[in-house]
């Protein structure tokens, strides 16, 4: 291997990992302007990963061959004009284009870079990004979750799942998670959930009716879907507060008609959507113009990395991380993912 070359997993056709994933040597990659070129220390795995592996469900198809990999975790090695004032900078980012990922070198934008402080080790530091961005922005910015109200909280013992249950926790709310199995559900306990529910045997809404009164939850909190969607709105309290988080459980679904209006209604409920996205301040009017979408910006997701940053400097947080494992054996913990062998996150270490 060369100065300037790096490795890579890459795909060169979709399929399954175990068989989609090749390892290639690949020219290291310049940064453009206000990018990031990050030297990869840790590579947490992503459920969305896969889609760019599989050739699923996904919102921008890239030309193949591409290495997969939208969140690594380094130090700035390089910058683009405007970002030189990044380089040295211990970050955990989201990759140029959501890809990229996997591989020794990645190409980052600035505005979706944030700065950790070197008090918070490896692994650790490495889970932090995604999973308590997502929930941070889910129960706080959109649910505005209260001292002393209660939250579902699907797919529990996974990473934003964990973050979510520290998070509402913390915050003085009465937590009931749903997880799959029985060493899941006792994990959901040991984080501070009040009722742990295992899906695969259990009605979790009739557990929460009984366990509110027939009341219901003032939050839910859905990275699952279809599976858990109509079962969930039946167990949303009036003026409770739905996050559409992902669709875990079955993603063809995403972009097809799904809501039945009047459900909603005889719900008396909000519907919040919750997407993990940073923009440059700037950017952020025309993507709205453009494409009718909202973004957050670069700004947001510093207050929030200083916020969760804080409170594990305190003891008060703390990722799960299921699985530490090294770079040439990606394809089979993404295998693992895909086949929901995993707990927390897995931190891909190199």
């Amino acid at each position: 291997m060369g100065e300037d070359t790096m490795r890579a997993w890459r795909t060169h056709q979709y399929g399954p990992p175990l068989e989609a994933l090749q390892l290639d040597l690949v020219p290291i990659p310049a940064p453009g302007p206000g990018e990031l070129l990050v030297r990869v220390q840790a590579i947490p795995l992503n459920l969305n990963d896969l889609e760019r592996i599989n050739g699923g469900n996904v919102m921008v198809r890239h030309e193949l061959p591409y290495a997969a990999g939208m969140e690594v975790f380094g130090v700035v090695e390089a910058a683009g004009a405007g970002a030189e004032a990044r380089v040295g900078q211990r970050v955990a980012a989201m990759t140029k284009g959501a890809i990229g990922g996997y591989a020794e070198y990645a190409i980052c934008p600035g505005h979706s870079a944030f700065e950790i402080d070197a008090a918070i080790p490896l692994p650790d530091a490495a889970a932090l990004y995604f999973p308590f961005h997502l929930a941070w922005l889910g129960l706080f910015d959109r649910a505005q979750l209260k001292r002393g109200e209660s939250v579902l909280i699907h797919a529990a013992a996974g990473g934003s799942g964990s973050a979510a249950i520290q998070l509402a926790v913390n915050a003085g709310a009465r937590v009931f998670a749903t997880a799959g199995g029985a060493d899941k559900v006792a994990l959901c306990r040991s984080l501070g959930a009040e009722v742990a529910i295992d899906y695969a045997s259990e009605d979790f809404a009739a557990i929460v009716m009984e366990k509110t009164a027939n009341r219901g939850v003032d939050v839910v909190f859905d990275n699952v879907g279809a599976a858990v969607f109509e079962k969930s709105l039946a167990c949303t309290a009036y003026d409770g507060r739905y996050l559409m988080m992902g669709f875990a459980s079955d993603k063809t679904v995403l972009d097809e008609k799904f809501i039945v209006p009047r459900r909603v209604i005889v719900g008396n409920l909000k519907l919040c959507g919750v997407l993990l996205a940073y923009a440059p301040e700037p950017v952020i009017p025309m993507m709205k113009k453009g494409m009718g979408w909202n973004f957050l910006p670069a700004s947001r997701g510093a207050e929030i990395t200083r916020e969760i940053t804080a409170q594990v400097a305190r003891g008060k947080l703390k990722p799960v991380i299921g699985r530490v494992a090294k770079f040439d054996e990606i394809p089979r913990e993404i295998h693992a993912l895909a086949t929901r062998a995993t707990t927390g996150r897995t931190i891909v270490m190199l």
